[in-house]
């Protein structure tokens, strides 16, 4: 019930921006809240279910999970995925096994450490959140296919996109614009 109160006040507000942005000062609209409403996607860690959850009605339901279900519901597949893509899979660089990496990756929330470091991945500190400039596919792939040592599958542990196009802003919201 929490999660539909928290979802039903995140689009009363995005509404209000929306029809409150009008050039028309004069304007008389006010937002249509009939039907039914849904989460429609997880993306706390950018392409986990991409890669793991297969499309149509799976995914879907992955999408509107609840984030506390997730895990239970979704390690197995999760980690029957992760040894299709590699059948050598043993440890990662950071000594978890299989069933223990997918089933921190089913789980997809964006974590928060209030003290210390927040990253993705920096050698030490792991899903402590997500700073703009990390990696996080580089991160990912490095997990999936770079072995106990993080060096084997050199060519599947990078995207080699190793730079934005743009530098970010020194003020908030720090993302540079689009083209």
């Amino acid at each position: 019930m929490h999660k539909y109160k928290i979802i039903t006040m995140s689009l009363v507000f995005a509404a209000t921006l929306f029809v409150s942005c009008d050039n028309n000062d004069n304007s008389s609209k006010s937002p249509d809240f009939t039907g039914t409403f849904v989460q429609q996607d997880q993306m706390a860690r950018p392409a986990i279910n991409t890669v793991f959850i297969a499309s149509g009605t799976p995914k879907d339901a992955f999408n509107s999970a609840i984030p506390s279900a997730m895990g239970a519901n979704y390690q197995s597949i999760f980690q029957s995925r992760l040894l299709a893509l590699n059948a050598g899979y043993t440890t990662n660089a950071l000594g978890q096994t299989a069933a223990q990496l997918t089933g921190l990756l089913a789980t997809d929330v964006l974590n928060v450490k209030k003290t210390g470091k927040t990253t993705f991945f920096d050698g030490t500190n792991v899903l402590t959140g997500r700073a703009l400039a990390d990696d996080v596919i580089d991160v990912e792939l490095l997990l999936i296919f770079g072995g106990p040592a993080g060096t084997s599958n050199a060519g599947l542990t990078s995207d080699h996109v190793n730079a934005n196009d743009k530098a970010f802003g020194a003020s908030f919201p720090y993302l540079a614009t689009a083209w």
